[in-house]
């Protein structure tokens, strides 16, 4: 059993701002998908990668 848990912390954390990133290359609000990523983590993830970018206003 792993006595410290601040490694997931860490990996939890990075994956939030890698999200934010891949958001944000997809037209998307970083901060909101950050936010979102704190929550659900890997499922997150999914659904930016599987997503289509939000269509243009003109």
């Amino acid at each position: 059993m792993i006595d410290d848990p601040s490694g997931y912390s860490v990996g939890w954390l990075t994956l939030s701002l890698i999200n934010a990133g891949l958001a944000q290359g997809k037209g998307r609000s970083g901060w909101n998908w950050f936010f979102v990523s704190l929550f659900f983590g890997p499922f997150a993830t999914f659904l930016i990668v599987v997503w289509d970018r939000p269509a243009r206003r003109t």
